[in-house]
């Protein structure tokens, strides 16, 4: 996290994504369709990344910034993200979502 001239503290994220069993293919449906919102609140998807879960791996994991708090706020607000809230519960099973530096 860095202080720009504004004094807005940036946000670096990481994201690790299980899918429901038999719902890969709709995590990742579903993550492209909130992904895409990202950019209009002021973030950006550094890096996306799926495997196979085996293991208990995650099925992707997500490294995203946003400009501020109230960005990354912004985005989790999103009325169309939101929207897809009983599409997210059907395919994800389990989110971790962590603060990260990248280097």
């Amino acid at each position: 996290m860095s202080d720009d001239l504004t004094g807005t503290t940036e946000i670096r994220l990481c994201c690790l994504l299980w899918a429901r069993p038999g719902q890969e293919a709709g995590l990742a449906a579903y993550e492209d369709t909130v992904l895409a919102l990202v950019a209009e609140h002021g973030g950006e998807v550094l890096q996306r990344a799926a495997s196979d879960g085996a293991d208990g791996h995650p099925h992707e994991v997500q490294l995203y910034r946003f400009g501020s708090s109230g960005d990354l706020d912004g985005y989790l607000a999103d009325p169309r993200r939101t929207a897809l809230a009983a599409e997210r519960d059907r395919v994800v099973e389990r989110t971790e979502l962590f603060p990260v530096q990248v280097r």
